[in-house]
């Protein structure tokens, strides 16, 4: 399964909120070094739970319109979905059991 995706503004609805399956999407910038850092465990996440969960990584840098309309503060920052809606959010870089574990309880 393919692992992290990018999203867009423009593909948010469409991509994340009418998904079938639960979605997680990184709010991320290239200038961030813990979002620099999450990057991998992400990728071994994504890769771990593909069949159960999408991922994608959003660069706020170039699309501002979905971080302002959830309220995305700080870099990065992980929001999960589920059916359109936000089901749970995970601010900061968190080690990577800590972040399987969460993930597993959101979309369980």
């Amino acid at each position: 399964m393919a692992a992290v995706m990018t999203v867009t503004d423009a593909e948010f609805d469409q991509k994340v909120l009418k998904s079938e399956t639960p979605v997680v999407v990184d709010f991320w910038a290239p200038w961030c070094g813990p979002c620099r850092r999450l990057a991998p465990v992400l990728e071994e996440v994504a890769a771990e739970m593909g069949d159960r969960l999408q991922v994608y990584k959003l660069n706020t840098d170039e699309n501002p319109q979905s971080p302002g309309r959830y309220g995305v503060m700080s870099i990065p920052t992980l929001i999960v979905f589920r059916n359109g809606q936000e089901v749970d959010r995970i601010v900061g870089a968190l080690p990577k059991e800590m972040l399987r574990e969460k993930l597993e309880a959101a979309i369980s």
